[in-house]
């Protein structure tokens, strides 16, 4: 009677075990890395064979975006699972960017620093029994082992380390692959989340000469030319080859779900995201819509791809559901990615997604892909519902409308041809910066010189079309 009790208990417990099995996690997150800067996104130059095996064999989102279009709110919003008026880091730095002269508005400045009260998905993954690691850029204030990482690798603190190179040499995105391995291999007593938040592709544009002068020897595509940026990517794309092949030593592959994501688009000088318009800095797609992947082995189906919606936020619940970890007491826009991904929910949304951003951002010196010469970004606010897209920019009044299914580069503004659908999104946005309390710039900017702003406007456009004339 005792022996069968006694199995009855270890079958209980044994059962138990099993069910609170809960998966590691790996979240590769790239800096500047553009949408189309992988092979299985279609590059015709860089090349990516691990990151793709590893697309191929999960599921591919085609329309999943960042919460902004550059580095600092973009992470903010994915470490809090909110939108930037919630935390208010608006921009990099909380200084105007740009000429004063050609500021039509007084910024409003946010905060660089992520509040120590907000609860990031690392303090909620430790608080279930997570060991949590962050390996690369922070750029949030504070420091991550405040926010709920048990291993803190910033990049900025490597000794030695000037841009991606350090001392004999050593190449950043290797550092960091190699401590996040240790970091996976020390952890084999609980579950963990390792978050590998690379450097890389960002500026400066350095890469191992060896892998430059292979690309310096191959015929550039159509869409991307630039060798530097490939030899880049390429020493990303082994790191995260040695990365799989050592959960396959450890026995942790197939109960370690990946994610890969972007913190923006592209940098536009020196990578391309078409048919894409626009690139870092700006809130066309090509600077919000990035490359997003779940590969998970017998749990997510190989081969899938999506273009279901999906943004920054949703990263914070879908952790909190695959952990079984508990919802801190404060605001959340996302929503959990897990159902899709797991095949038990047909889609994510439908729910609009929205960005804001009250600042502005100088234009690189090579004029692109922009709404005018002299910013990648003016104040304003975006929403996208459904195949819907609207622009609203805070200087003029100015909305742009686009449908993204007959548009997806946003060329065409609609908003006078169908101002039924411009109010109807209009609307959406303005109700939902009031319900967020969003704040929205509207004192003038008393050192704005609007006959200085002209002349700049056309000698900008000047140089570019004689640049253009001499190709």
């Amino acid at each position: 009677m005792k022996k069968r009790i006694l199995s009855i208990v270890v079958l209980a417990l044994g059962l138990t075990a099993q069910a609170e099995q809960r998966p590691n996690i790996l979240f590769i997150f790239l800096d500047d890395f553009g949408w189309r800067d992988t092979g299985y996104m279609g590059s015709d130059f860089y090349e990516t064979p691990h990151i793709d095996r590893l697309a191929k064999g999960g599921m591919v989102f085609t329309d999943a975006y960042s919460c902004a279009a550059n580095c600092a709110p973009a992470r903010a919003c994915l470490l809090s699972g909110q939108y930037t008026p919630r935390h208010e880091i608006f921009n990099v730095g909380t200084t105007p960017r740009g000429s004063a002269k050609h500021r039509r508005l007084e910024h409003i400045a946010g905060t660089k620093t992520l509040r120590p009260e907000i609860v990031t998905w690392a303090e909620s993954l430790q608080q279930s029994g997570y060991r949590t690691g962050m390996f690369g850029k922070w750029h949030l204030g504070t420091s991550p082992t405040e926010q709920g990482f048990d291993v803190e690798v910033d990049h900025t603190k490597l000794p030695g380390f000037r841009g991606h190179f350090g001392p004999n040499r050593q190449y950043l995105a290797d550092v960091l692959t190699d401590r996040t391995i240790e970091f996976i291999a020390g952890s084999q007593d609980k579950p963990w989340c390792a978050y590998l938040s690379h450097f890389a592709v960002h500026t400066p544009i350095q890469a191992k000469r060896e892998i430059e002068a292979k690309y310096e020897a191959k015929r550039p595509g159509k869409l991307h030319q630039h060798p530097t940026m490939a030899a880049m990517i390429q020493s990303v794309d082994e790191g995260v080859g040695k990365i799989v092949a050592k959960l396959e030593q450890l026995g942790q592959r197939d109960n370690t779900v990946i994610f890969f994501f972007s913190d923006n688009g592209g940098y536009g000088p020196a990578t391309d995201m078409a048919p894409l318009w626009g690139y870092k800095g700006n809130y066309y797609e090509g600077g919000i819509r990035v490359p997003f992947f779940v590969n998970w082995p017998s749990v997510v189906k190989p081969g899938q791809s999506t273009a279901e919606p999906v943004i920054g936020v949703d990263i914070y619940p879908t952790f909190l559901d695959l952990a079984k970890a508990k919802r801190p007491g404060q605001p959340m826009d996302g929503r959990s990615l897990l159902p899709f991904i797991k095949g038990e929910a047909k889609r994510v949304g439908p729910r609009p997604l929205f960005w804001h951003f009250p600042a502005y951002l100088q234009a690189y010196k090579v004029i692109g892909e922009q709404r005018d010469p002299l910013f990648r970004t003016r104040p304003c606010s975006a929403v996208r519902l459904g195949d819907w897209k609207l622009h609203e920019y805070f200087e003029d009044g100015a909305l742009e409308l686009y449908n993204l299914k007959e548009d997806i580069s946003e060329r065409k503004n609609l908003a006078k041809a169908n101002p039924a659908k411009a109010r109807e999104l209009h609307k959406l946005l303005v109700d939902w910066r009031q319900k967020i309390n969003a704040p929205v710039p509207s004192n003038s900017n008393p050192d704005f010189d609007a006959q200085a702003e002209a002349e700049a406007i056309r000698d900008a456009l000047g140089k570019q079309a004689r640049k253009t004339s001499k190709r």
